[in-house]
């Protein structure tokens, strides 16, 4: 099969077309033959060798695809050879086949195509088990979605949307700041034209949102505690800014706040597969009902990975950044 080899960690340019063998499913896996694969912003970090896979697992980039189930190992029940799925993936994903544990599997939403469904794994999963399992967020309360424009955040805003919250989120740009608006986001601040903290105090009464998820981290620690109500939730799942800051824990104190977060890769098998049955029985339902969409932002053939890469490191881009593999991806 072909799939994307990184010849050393660095740049870009280290991504490259070559060939291996086709991976065989073990006992609990599929084999995906893939049609689409998105890009994640931990492939960058992979790629530059600050992500490294964990052990067992595929080295080849990519976390999520789409496509068919080619063939399955034992103890596999509800699959069958040509079934339409998508999957989070371990690795793996920039190639022609992919194993991806049964747990971690789903049905491809009817209307959507594989190129569609393979942009839903990595952030769903991520902003489900954030969002709404670690930051808790209920019908009716406010949330905070910084970076409202990469793939989480799109996502985020719609899923915080259709289920009944206030989204405030942050953007670069004004054109950024309508994507958001248009996605459903009840307010959306261009952050390097506005205080992010100011904005939220003045819309909320100085009352605060109920939860923010936040991707920057460094000095926008400080900025998101001031954001916060009474038992307020901030959740962070990366750290763009930087991976330190410098907190005043007298308002955490005073204001009853929770301080949580996540990476996901690194979690049980079990708990994954947890999550993904959340996602069909939550989730699924409100994308067959067109509540939310992925947004694809462009794609790439398998072969020009590097291409990708780079416009995911520039910043432009609203939405998801995809690569396309089999002839079946739209």
């Amino acid at each position: 099969m072909k799939y994307i080899e990184l010849k050393q960690a660095g740049g870009a340019e280290n991504l490259r077309l070559a060939e291996t063998a086709v991976p065989q499913p073990g006992p609990g896996e599929l084999l995906i033959e893939v049609a689409a694969a998105g890009v994640n912003r931990p492939d960058i970090f992979q790629r530059k060798g600050l992500y490294p896979p964990p052990p067992g697992a595929s080295p080849i980039l990519g976390l999520e695809v789409a496509g068919r189930v080619a063939a399955f190992g034992a103890d596999i029940s509800g699959w069958q050879v040509g079934d339409p799925v998508c999957a989070l993936t371990p690795g793996g994903g920039y190639a022609e086949f992919c194993l991806a544990p049964a747990g971690q599997c789903l049905p491809i939403p009817a209307g959507l195509s594989p190129l569609e469904a393979a942009a839903l794994p990595e952030t769903l999963f991520t902003v489900w088990a954030n969002l709404f399992e670690r930051g808790r967020l209920a019908p009716g309360e406010s949330v905070l979605i910084h970076g409202g424009t990469s793939g989480i955040g799109t996502t985020a805003i719609q899923l915080a949307k259709a289920f009944g919250a206030t989204v405030y989120t942050t953007a670069r740009t004004a054109e950024k700041c309508a994507a958001c608006v248009a996605l459903g986001a009840d307010v959306a601040i261009p952050y390097t034209e506005q205080d992010f903290a100011a904005v939220i105090a003045e819309k909320t009464g100085r009352r605060g949102v109920d939860v923010i998820l936040d991707m920057v981290g460094g000095d926008y620690l400080a900025r998101d505690i001031a954001s916060l109500a009474v038992d307020g939730r901030l959740v962070l799942i990366a750290f763009l800014g930087g991976a330190t800051a410098t907190l005043d824990f007298t308002t955490v104190m005073t204001r009853r706040l929770t301080i949580t977060g996540s990476t996901l890769r690194p979690l049980p098998l079990a708990a994954k597969a947890r999550l993904a049955a959340a996602l069909r029985e939550q989730v699924w339902p409100r994308i067959a009902a067109g509540q939310l969409r992925p947004q694809i932002y462009r794609s790439f053939p398998l072969a020009e990975a590097a291409v990708a890469h780079r416009l995911m490191e520039q910043g432009e881009h609203i939405g998801k950044i995809m690569l396309t593999v089999g002839p079946d991806s739209n």
